[in-house]
């Protein structure tokens, strides 16, 4: 994966550690603290060597400020500050690139994922020959449409790419790192990550997740994504399987529309040898 510019205040060294929680925000200072000591009090509880990457996406409230206070705290806090706003699959290109887990988690920063499911997705991971673990938010704790247009999303996907999930919206994941490294994500693809790695031969599978209210600012959920996530869809479903055969999709279009035009012609010119006028056609 491959992000924009970014400044990193991390300062860390190379060393391989275990596991890299990657959490992309935007205007969530409010909640930088207790997500900090939560994710850190469960990644002690199993004793792995870990960081905690904080991807600020242009935020304007002091979410970066508020995450150097933490890092002084932990060190194993991280900041990577874009220089504005990218969207969160930059953000999520950019904590891969300077993450050093080799199992990589990503999880949203407004306290809706529980950072006490950790472990689970990690052990999921360990356990199985899983490359890929989602956290199923078997029960959404969003307004209704939020829930409807969810729950459209992941019918069509899950539908159209025979990947048996049930939860493509859900940012609360664990991946080997070959994973993120070798799937290239932009512009909002990061909701179909598990299509294109299971195109690549990765194994995808889930776990239910408990999923909380937000407490702390806003949703940014728009009603603009509603028509990006198809256009999205029909660009990973090209990408993933018909880049190195286009043909196949482009070819039967054509044919149609070749037919189509044809049959049209050859209508009017009977038409025009029977005699009848095509001027007022």
């Amino acid at each position: 994966m491959r992000g924009p510019r970014r400044s990193s205040d991390a300062g860390a060294d190379a060393t391989p550690l275990d596991v890299s929680v990657l959490v992309p925000v935007l205007d969530e200072s409010g909640t930088v603290a207790a997500l900090a000591e939560r994710v850190l009090a469960n990644l002690d509880a199993i004793d792995v060597r870990a960081e905690l990457v904080f991807i600020d996406d242009g935020s304007t409230d002091g979410t970066s400020d508020a995450v150097r206070r933490e890092h002084e705290r932990d060190p194993r806090v991280r900041l990577i500050r874009l220089r504005r706003n990218f969207g969160k699959a930059a953000a999520l290109s950019a904590g891969v690139d300077h993450s050093r887990g080799r199992i990589l988690v990503t999880m949203d920063g407004d306290l809706q994922d529980d950072p006490d499911e950790i472990p689970r997705l990690l052990q999921a991971l360990e356990d199985g020959p899983l490359d890929l673990v989602s956290g199923w938010k078997r029960t959404r704790r969003d307004p209704w449409r939020r829930r409807l247009a969810s729950r459209v999303f992941n019918w069509v996907t899950r539908t159209l790419s025979n990947v048996r999930l049930h939860d493509f919206n859900s940012g609360f994941k664990a991946y080997r790192r070959e994973v993120l490294e070798q799937v290239a994500v932009y512009g909002e693809l990061h909701r179909y990550i598990p299509v294109l790695a299971s195109r690549r031969g990765f194994l995808v599978g889930e776990i239910p997740v408990a999923h909380h209210p937000r407490r702390i600012g806003r949703s940014r959920y728009g009603w603009d994504r509603s028509y990006k996530g198809p256009v999205d869809l029909i660009t990973v479903l090209f990408i993933s399987r018909f880049t190195r055969r286009p043909l196949h999709l482009f070819g039967p279009i054509g044919l149609i529309s070749f037919a189509a035009g044809l049959g049209l012609c050859t209508y009017l010119a009977a038409l025009w040898f029977a005699g009848a006028s095509l001027s007022n056609r």
